[in-house]
Formats: C-alpha cells, structure tokens, sequence
C-alpha cells in the first residue's frame, strides 16, 4: 500500500468486535449476565432471533422491550423479559486494550479525522460516555438507530459521508463482520476486516501503517 493508492483523510471503526469486546453467543450472554443459559437447542432459537430482528432493532424501528419479549418468546419460558433485558445489558463486556492510545494518536493528525459507524441500538448507545469512553474520543460519532440505515446498505454508507465530509478512498474503513466490510469496498471506501477474536488494536496499527498513516 503506498500513499498514491488513496488519500485518506477519516479512519472509521465499527463498535462491536473492534474498539469494545462483546458477547457472541446466547450461552455467553446468559453468563456475563449471571443467569442460568437454557438448553443448546432453546439458545440457538434465541440468538436466531435476536439475528433475525436484529436489523429493525438497530434501525429503531422496534422498541427495546418489543426486542425483549419477542426473544423471551422464543425462549419457551426459559427467559423472562427482565432476563433479557439483562443479557442485552451485558452483551458489551469491555474495550480492548490500548484503543484509547490509538484513537488518542489518530486525533493527534491536523490532516485526519476519526468516526464510528455502528450498526448498534440507543440502550447500547447510552452507555458509551460513562461504560466505554473510547468511543467517545472519536470526532464523529454515528449509530445505525439514529440514521435509519444499517450497514451494509448504501444507503448507510451514503448517509454517513454526508455527515463527516469525507467521501470513497478518503475513508479507511475497520469492521469485523465480512458482509460489511464489502459492502463499504463496492461503495468505494478502504475498508479491512478485523478479527474480534484477537488483539484489534495490533490489528488495526498494522493495517495503518501499511496505508503509510502510522
């Protein structure tokens, strides 16, 4: 990667499986939550709901306790509503470490901004400030609920760029989730997939400096 292939001008990172660690299975979930996880087959029908909602949910097109009881619906009364409301409280579980310093060191550039773009939820979102302060170090600071929009849709991606005055391959894009990451390279940006499973910021620091940023 040279300078000449881009001119990057904002590094934008997705939330969930980047900056912040969170919950992956419905199993998981029960346990950051302290409640007991129901059987293998009745987990799998929660999260399989939880998924297939998810894109209503995180375009605030459905309220959080309508999200709640649809799953504890689902789950043939093994959760109550107020269990899922728990579990959905502690699917986020914690930064990873040392994104504070690199968002710090990014903000530092005269000639670079940072975003977040996230597909996410406003209970979620409300937390941020005071659980999960790196993402509010970052200079512009957009959820999916708040456009309407969820990625992978153009229509998202669209959106965002008329919000941070950066546009195509002035934007390096960091999302865990495949479908979002092509997404982002046919509407034009750099974008790389992350592994949430590993260290994101040695990650992310790498990819940087092959862009020639860092």
């Amino acid at each position: 990667m040279t300078q000449q292939d881009h001119d990057i001008r904002l590094v934008c990172f997705d939330w969930g499986g980047v900056i912040l660690r969170i919950c992956r299975t419905w199993e998981e979930g029960c346990k950051a939550a302290d409640i007991k996880a129901p059987s293998k087959k009745i987990s799998k029908k929660c999260m399989t709901k939880l998924d297939s909602l998810a894109k209503r949910y995180h375009t605030g097109q459905m309220s959080d306790k309508a999200f709640f009881r649809a799953i504890s619906n689902e789950s043939e009364e093994a959760h109550t509503i107020d269990d899922v409301a728990a579990i959905h409280h502690a699917w986020l579980i914690e930064e990873y470490e040392g994104i504070e310093e690199l968002i710090d060191e990014l903000n530092s550039f005269a000639d670079l901004s940072t975003a977040l773009f996230s597909n996410t939820n406003a209970t979620h979102w409300a937390r941020m400030e005071e659980d999960f302060p790196a993402a509010s170090m970052i200079q512009h600071i957009h959820g999916s609920h708040l456009f309407g929009l969820a990625k992978p849709d153009e229509k998202a991606f669209a959106a965002f760029e008329r919000r941070v005055g950066a546009a195509g391959n002035q934007v390096l894009f960091f999302d865990d989730t495949l479908e979002h990451v092509e997404g982002a390279k046919a509407f034009g940006w750099c974008a790389e997939l992350i592994d949430h499973s590993g260290d994101t910021v040695s990650q992310m620091r790498q990819i940087l400096e092959q862009y020639e940023i860092l």
